[in-house]
């Protein structure tokens, strides 16, 4: 066994990796860019190596700086993690050159399957289904029209050597095809350095079903079942779970046996994961193979009890698996949420900056519950516009679908971030969605789900009361504390009325809630009046929250339950089971004040075109004095290596560009001006 490896990666998978490694007694060297200097992978690692810029393609993506940092430490191993270097051929044959082992697959096979054109081909000898498509390299945009119009729309052009959704765009015309090629393309060079794309039919309400295989070097490999990844955004995976809703035991055992034939078929000897598209009829195809450890893993993990990073350190280190394909069992169901630096109020645009707040919820296991929570990121650490926006992977496991999605949700409600926009409200939301619930899932989810965007979902039903009760509660506490802040005026004392109207949806309330607020031991009763003033319904809430908790945890009625909780002007901002609502809280009297208040109406906004996010500039469309069209492109925008292409929302003249190519803009700097 290794006595020292080298993680060729960066943020979460490097600290995975470590904490295996650390349990196997193997200590571990870090790498790390000028952005990552303070990266929690440094401080985690045993050792830590400087490996140049910012920019990947100057530092991560660089073999021999990988090489000199293993040479400097005295690392037998490196362990690639995904992206980077951990898919391309001559970095594990670089590797070799210098007596060094890569913990992954063989050169060979991550030629064979690593590369999505050269795989299709693999599998196409091997007798595999594979979904109808152009295999060749294609040099134009042209070329890739002419492509398509044979295959028939719709298309998806995708890199070569892609992977995260990036390089990948589905295409419904001739006009998308040369437009998607074009960013294919560029999104390729920057994130792979590899501009090869190709174009195959993109099959329609499909489902994105992977197996886990894993071999070694003498000869065996077995599948550990699949994990449903249907739940994508862009391309890219947002939500995955093990097992798959979709499958029985007769279609898992069937793709697994295709999996593993597939990767007998060339020699695959780490953990690699068998990408199929399948159809509601539970027909598949084969759609690419990952040469790597895939993001996702960890659901896979909590299923079968199997620690994928230990059995890939293992397998380079020569040892035979210690188990066999019957040893493999499937116990109970996971779930996770890949948290991402976006903000879904502004179509998921990438979001920057320093995390002022990060607290997960508990990690570990509370009776059938478990809760596991892989990040890269700390308190006071900063999110990057050079990497991937990934926050942490937050997974929960359970007996059941039903109770792993429920632990999924309350996880979510309890995860407190602050200082950067994120995913979480859309998270949650899309935990309490009744069409995710039973399962009924396929790759357009969230573009047929959520077509005008994501928007926080007002409170409804008992949610209402839960709410409201909640706010008053929290407006209780304050008022406790202020009575006894030291040094007030001396006289009669403040009695407070038990009687509050809560608004929920901010001042001038679109959700108007009557009750009334006494203690009681260990708690507080809240009783609910309906309109027309008689007596509701009586709830009962347990707290231990203080002013300034960014989350409320405690019970409702007997039942757990977290809250996000964040100060507002004049009450407070309440996030809950993908519900999100101002609260606030007033004696009758303030109520009927309030309701005289004149509302303050949103500014029109002006003829400029605003930087969404904080990025680079790839590109300027337009010059002063054109006109232009509605739809028209007038920049390329990049962040966390998504190309964003800004377009015109109406016909104009363009008055004056304010920005270039190669310029770092913050969220909404001005791009140009329309006359």
């Amino acid at each position: 066994m290794f006595s020292k490896i080298l993680i060729a990666n960066r943020g979460e998978i490097a600290c995975r990796v470590i904490k295996t490694a650390r349990k196997m007694g193997i200590k571990t060297v870090a790498v790390y860019s000028d952005a990552d200097k303070d990266a929690l992978h440094v401080e985690m690692a045993d050792e830590a190596v400087h490996i140049g810029p910012a920019p990947a393609a100057q530092s991560y993506l660089i073999a021999d700086k990988i090489i000199e940092a293993c040479k400097k430490t005295g690392a037998e191993a490196v362990h690639p993690g995904y992206g980077f270097l951990s898919e391309r051929a001559s970095f594990p044959q670089a590797l070799a050159e210098h007596g060094i082992v890569f913990i992954g697959p063989n050169p060979h096979a991550i030629e064979a399957m690593g590369d999505k054109i050269e795989s299709k081909k693999a599998a196409a000898a091997a007798n595999v289904s594979t979904v109808p498509g152009y295999l060749g390299v294609i040099e134009s945009g042209a070329e890739a029209a002419k492509i398509a119009d044979e295959i028939g729309y719709p298309v998806m052009i995708k890199a070569s050597a892609g992977g995260g959704g990036k390089g990948m765009r589905i295409a419904y015309s001739r006009e998308e095809v040369q437009d998607g090629f074009d960013r294919a393309k560029s999104e390729a060079k920057s994130s792979f350095g590899d501009d090869r794309v190709f174009v195959e039919k993109f099959i329609v309400d499909p489902r994105h079903i992977e197996i886990q295989v894993l071999g070694d070097k003498h000869g065996n490999v077995l599948y550990l079942g699949e994990r449903e990844c249907s739940i994508q955004r862009r391309n890219q995976k947002v939500v995955e779970e093990a097992p798959s809703p979709l499958l029985d035991e007769a279609t898992r055992r069937k793709m697994g046996e295709q999996a593993v034939a597939l990767a007998k078929a060339v020699g695959y000897d780490s953990a690699g994961t068998v990408e199929f598209v399948a159809g509601q009829d539970k027909s598949f195809y084969f759609l690419e193979m990952n040469t790597r450890l895939q993001v996702e893993h960890p659901v896979t993990e909590l299923i079968t009890g199997i620690d994928l990073v230990e059995q890939m350190i293992r397998v380079a280190a020569g040892e035979k698996l210690a188990f066999t394909q019957d040893d493999i069992k499937l116990n109970g169901w996971a779930v996770e949420s890949r948290i991402y630096a976006e903000d879904p109020y502004r179509n998921f645009l990438p979001s920057i900056g320093r995390l002022v707040r990060y607290r997960p919820p508990a990690e570990g296991k509370t009776g059938d519950i478990t809760v596991r929570n892989d990040t890269g990121v700390y308190e006071g650490g900063e999110i990057s516009l050079y990497y991937d926006p990934m926050i942490a992977k937050l997974v929960t496991h359970a007996p059941t679908r039903a109770e792993a999605i429920e632990a999924q949700a309350d996880a979510l409600d309890a995860f407190a971030i602050d200082g950067i926009g994120h995913n979480i409200p859309f998270l949650s939301a899309l935990m309490a969605h009744e069409r995710w619930k039973s399962g009924q899932l396929s790759t357009g989810f969230i573009a047929e789900e959520y077509p005008d965007g994501f928007h926080a979902r007002a409170p409804e039903g008992e949610l209402i009361h839960q709410i409201s009760a909640v706010a008053a509660v929290i407006d209780h506490v304050q008022n406790a504390r202020k009575r006894h802040i030291s040094g007030q005026m001396m006289g009669k004392p403040v009695t407070f009325d038990t009687h509050r109207v809560v608004h929920l949806g901010g001042s001038h309330a679109l959700i108007v809630a009557s009750c009334e607020i006494a203690d009681v031991d260990g708690g507080y009763k809240v009783q609910m009046f309906e309109d027309d003033g008689t007596p509701g319904h009586v709830h009962v809430l347990a707290s231990g929250w203080t002013p300034g908790e960014p989350v409320w945890r405690g019970t409702i009625d007997g039942v757990p339950a977290a809250l996000q909780v964040r100060p507002v002007l004049n009450g407070v901002a309440l996030a809950y089971r993908g519900v999100a609502t101002e609260a606030r809280v007033f004696t009758a009297r303030e109520a009927e004040l309030c309701a005289l208040m004149p509302v303050k109406e949103a500014s029109a906004g002006g003829k400029e075109l605003l930087c969404p996010m904080p990025g680079l500039v790839v590109s300027i469309a337009v010059q002063p004095g054109q006109e232009v069209k509605a739809g028209e492109a007038l920049a390329v925008v990049e962040a966390m290596k998504m190309e964003n292409v800004l377009r015109a929302e109406r016909d104009g003249v363009i008055k004056s560009v304010l920005a270039k190519p190669g310029d770092s803009l913050a969220v909404d700097a001005v791009i140009l001006e329309f006359a």
